[in-house]
């Protein structure tokens, strides 16, 4: 797995692109589409908007596909799964309550997301940082 975060219009999307040369399946939450399951695909998959998805779901929900994505990953060399999450924790704290709690949800779900991954990128501006890279 390989989590890709940073700010809002920092060139995320850009990046993964340039990253797999547009051979990948996209799933992106932007477009409306549905957190999908692992078993319907093959080779690279890119998951787009994880702090949008993030508001339907509990934490131990999203640790539960997270997992699943990990094991459709390891069955086959093949497979890739990048998630594409943008960075809501900086700037000011919101006040209404029920945004507070997608901040943090979102928060804890990209620590899960992070401890998953063998591969963690930040993006600022198109440019990327590895924070997190593991021997496969």
């Amino acid at each position: 797995m390989h989590f890709v975060t940073g700010g809002a219009f920092n060139g995320k999307r850009a990046w993964v692109k340039n990253l797999l040369n547009n051979e990948c399946h996209w799933i992106s939450s932007y477009q409306g589409e549905e957190f999908p399951n692992p078993t319907t695909f093959k080779g690279k998959v890119v998951l787009e908007g994880m702090e949008q998805w993030t508001k339907k779901y509990s934490r131990e929900h999203w640790r539960e596909n997270l997992k699943q994505w990990l094991v459709w990953e390891k069955e086959s060399a093949d497979r890739q799964v990048i998630v594409i999450g943008t960075d809501i924790m900086k700037g000011i704290v919101p006040m209404e309550k029920e945004h507070r709690n997608w901040r943090d949800l979102t928060g804890w779900v990209y620590q899960d997301i992070v401890s998953l991954s063998s591969r963690v990128d930040i993006i600022w501006y198109g440019i990327n940082q590895t924070i997190k890279e593991e021997e496969l």
